[in-house]
């Protein structure tokens, strides 16, 4: 682990919450979020709930495609804004931008070749092998009449129970792994938990390993 002695403020951002932890703070905060949250409403309350708070840097999960710590396209179920908002000049310290699934992913990590599935709004993907993150837009792919993000999604539970959400779950478990060969699964975000079984080959992650990814992402050697 290379030295890094500055202070981190992770940034977790969601479709129902955005989660704020910075180093050295005992409890995260949540910022309800939702369908029109925009970056320009975003960077007030942050900087309200974390004006206490020491950092030198920012580590932000976004949930959709990143490239090169830049935001490539408006976030599904959220606001617009999110492209052309200059973060790094906002919080005026260095930050590095990365897909949610794939911060929560690097939390997860244990060294062997790792998927990572998050259960949250909509389905966020991403691997991580030989200290490398790979964010994988596995959601979006091609599933029963639509997508695997629109069966295993938040609204698809609400519309349709418990049950039905639960099988595509495992179906897509399945999918992806065959699809992907892993060596370890980690079923991670807020609706994880209320799975009533875990499929085989798979262990449960939690919301808290986003920040544990956050931090190693300034503090070890990780390639995206």
């Amino acid at each position: 682990m290379k030295e890094f002695n500055k202070k981190i403020l992770v940034i977790d951002i969601g479709g129902s919450n955005v989660k704020i932890l910075a180093t050295g703070q005992p409890e995260r905060i949540k910022i309800p979020s939702g369908i029109d949250f925009s970056p320009d409403q975003m960077l007030p309350l942050i900087k309200e709930y974390a004006a206490d708070w020491e950092y030198d840097v920012v580590t932000m999960g976004f949930p959709g495609v990143v490239k090169n710590n830049k935001i490539v396209n408006e976030p599904v179920n959220m606001g617009n804004g999110w492209t052309k908002f200059d973060f790094q000049k906002a919080f005026n310290c260095p930050i590095k931008i990365i897909n949610d699934a794939a911060m929560q992913a690097l939390g997860s990590y244990e060294g062997k070749k790792l998927l990572f599935l998050g259960l949250g709004t909509g389905l966020g993907t991403s691997m991580v092998m030989n200290k490398t993150i790979f964010p994988i837009e596995g959601g979006h792919l091609p599933y029963k009449k639509s997508t695997f993000e629109n069966y295993v999604g938040k609204p698809y539970l609400f519309r349709n129970g418990q049950e039905k959400w639960e099988k595509h779950v495992f179906k897509a478990v399945s999918v992806l792994s065959d699809a992907f060969q892993p060596d370890d699964i980690v079923l991670g975000g807020g609706n994880s938990k209320i799975l009533t079984s875990v499929p085989e080959g798979c262990r449960l992650g939690t919301n808290q390993n986003a920040f544990k990814g956050g931090f190693r992402l300034w503090e070890e050697d990780f390639w995206i």
